[in-house]
């Protein structure tokens, strides 16, 4: 005989089991979802992860073919290898606050470099260690003098969003919380092109210099994301396994609930 909700099923029906039905139904679409979301997230960070490495693995090309005055830098440009030869601006030169680098505290240095015909761009030249207190200015390496020819990473323009820093006014003289092209350019006598280029070369190389900014970190392309996408899908299976077997062990107990009460009791002195 094949059980049915009328005979060893019918607990399914009470409440205790209906909330459980209930709690399995919401669960279940909630896991999909959440895996759908890191599967995405995966994709995306995977896709960075390829542009960003091939961005610096590309040979460079002209500067002026990626960026220009009063236009933010595309996305899918960040990071790519660029050349660009002017002459440096030490007169408008700019330290960037709260910038670690290797566990040190310190500075990025940012110098304009005039390209000719008003307008120019923003040079990180590197990082150099904060001075011996939060105010005093950090010993910055100056700048060759001359016609030099700049290589590096194109990056946008940072803005609080983007760099997760709360920018605020008061700080000493030339120094900035921001890599922000469109404010640093309001105070020059030229214009600026959007975005900034993270020096990793230059020609004439300098005596002395700031230390080199590291390349990013691609990371593993979103592999925890997908990881992550997995184990809530494995959710799936597991809240529909528990569920079912909850099931079958509280019909098991029952069967044999029942079996004990059906089978008659030996009379007393029987044996005897």
């Amino acid at each position: 005989m094949v059980p049915t909700l009328d005979g060893v099923y019918r607990f399914l029906l009470t409440p205790r089991w209906i909330a459980l039905h209930i709690v399995v139904l919401l669960v279940i679409p909630a896991f999909v979802l959440l895996g759908r979301w890191q599967f995405g997230r995966f994709e995306e960070r995977s896709a960075n992860s390829e542009r960003v490495t091939a961005n610096i693995e590309a040979a460079p090309v002209p500067l002026d073919r990626l960026a220009a005055p009063d236009r933010p830098v595309r996305q899918d440009d960040r990071f790519r290898q660029v050349t660009v030869t002017g002459t440096y601006d030490p007169a408008h030169a700019l330290v960037v606050r709260r910038r670690p680098q290797e566990g040190r505290n310190g500075f990025y240095v940012l110098t304009p470099l005039v390209t000719g015909q008003g307008t120019g761009v923003i040079v990180n030249r590197g990082w150099v260690p904060a001075g011996p207190t939060a105010d005093a200015p950090p010993e910055v390496p100056p700048p060759p003098t001359g016609q030099v020819t700049v290589t590096g990473r194109l990056r946008p323009g940072e803005t609080e969003e983007s760099s997760g820093i709360t920018n605020r006014s008061g700080l000493p003289p030339g120094q900035v919380l921001l890599i922000d092209a469109d404010a640093i350019g309001k105070g020059l006598p030229y214009r600026l092109v959007g975005g900034y280029v993270e020096l990793t070369a230059q020609q004439p190389e300098s005596a002395a210099a700031p230390a080199p900014v590291p390349a990013p970190d691609v990371g593993a392309g979103g592999g925890l994301n997908l990881a992550y996408g997995i184990q809530w899908w494995l959710f799936i299976g597991i809240a529909i396994g528990g569920w079912i077997l909850m099931i079958r062990r509280e019909v098991a107990e029952r069967r044999a609930a029942d079996d004990a009460s059906a089978t008659p009791k030996e009379p007393e002195g029987a044996a005897n």
